[in-house]
C-alpha cells in the first residue's frame, strides 16, 4: 500500500504536535519511525488510521482493492481501506474481557476469516507465544503487558493486510520474543510485499529490520534515511547522543 501525507497538521491546546508538509511511503516499504518522547510518532499513526482528525491536510492510501482495481482513498472519507489494514497502537485495540481465543475469533468473524485460516495463522506464531497465550483460560486483561502486546500484534496480522502499523511493537517483550518478532515482520514483508510502519525507541531493532527510517522532531520529519545493512546507524546515534 502506498501512503501520501500532504500538509498534515494536528494541534492540541494551541500547540502544534504534528506538522508534515509532504511525505510519501512506497508500496512495500518497511519504515521505522523514530524520535524522542513527544516527537509525534503515535499522533501520526493515529491520523493515518483515522483515530483522530487532522486540523489541516490529509492522508491518502493507494492500493489494490478486493475487486482488483487500483484505488486511492482518504481514510477520513472511506471505509474500504480498513479491510486492507492491520494495526496495533495500544491496549485500546483489545477487547480485554475476552480470552485471547475469543478475541482472535472476533477478529476472524469481522474479517470473514475461516477457522482453518485462523489456526494456520496462529501456528506461525507458536514460538512467539511461548506457550503463554492460548489454552491459559485467562482473560486478556489478566495477561502480562508483554502477552497483551503479543495478542494485539497477532490480531493485526490475521487478515494478511497490505498495510501494517505497529506502535512500539518491541515494548514489554523479552529478548527472545523481540528477536522472533523481528523475523516474523521481515518475513511477512518479503512474502506479501506489505507496507509496514513501526515506531520504536529501540534503535538497534529498528535498524535491524527497517529499510527506511524517518526521524521526527517536535512533529516534523527532519530526516528520511535509507537503511541498507545498518547504514542509518551513525546519523541516528549522532542525533540521539546529543
Amino acid at each position: 500500500m502506498q501512503i501520501s501525507i500532504n500538509n498534515l497538521k494536528k494541534v492540541y491546546d494551541n500547540k502544534t504536535v504534528l506538522n508534515v508538509e509532504a511525505f510519501k511511503i512506497a508500496d512495500g516499504d518497511l519504515l521505522g519511525l523514530v524520535g524522542n518522547n513527544g516527537a509525534g510518532k503515535t499522533t501520526l499513526f493515529r491520523l493515518i488510521v483515522d483515530l483522530i482528525k487532522a486540523d489541516d491536510g490529509n492522508v491518502t492510501l493507494s492500493y489494490i482493492n478486493k475487486e482488483g482495481a487500483f484505488t486511492t482513498v482518504n481514510p477520513a472519507e472511506s471505509e474500504d481501506w480498513k479491510s486492507h489494514t492491520g494495526a496495533y497502537i495500544d491496549e485500546g485495540f483489545l477487547i480485554d474481557f475476552l480470552t485471547p481465543e475469543e478475541y482472535f475469533q472476533f477478529v476472524a468473524n469481522v474479517s470473514d476469516i475461516s477457522a482453518d485460516d485462523v489456526k494456520q495463522h496462529l501456528d506461525k506464531f507458536e514460538a512467539f507465544m511461548g506457550g503463554e497465550i492460548l489454552g491459559q483460560k485467562k482473560l486478556i486483561r489478566n495477561l502480562s503487558a508483554g502477552n497483551k502486546h503479543k495478542v494485539g500484534i497477532m490480531a493485526a496480522l490475521m487478515a494478511s493486510p497490505q498495510l501494517v502499523i505497529l506502535d512500539e511493537p518491541f515494548n514489554f517483550l523479552d529478548p527472545s520474543s523481540q528477536n522472533i518478532l523481528k523475523h516474523l515482520l521481515t518475513e511477512y514483508n518479503k512474502e506479501t510485499g506489505a507496507t509496514i510502519l513501526l515506531s520504536s525507541h529501540n534503535l538497534a531493532h529498528t535498524v535491524d529490520i527497517c529499510t527506511r527510517i524517518a526521524l521526527l522532531e517536535h512533529g516534523v520529519i527532519i530526516n528520511d534515511l535509507e537503511n541498507h545493512e545498518g547504514s542509518a546507524t551513525p546519523l541516528l546515534e549522532q542525533y540521539f547522543d546529543r
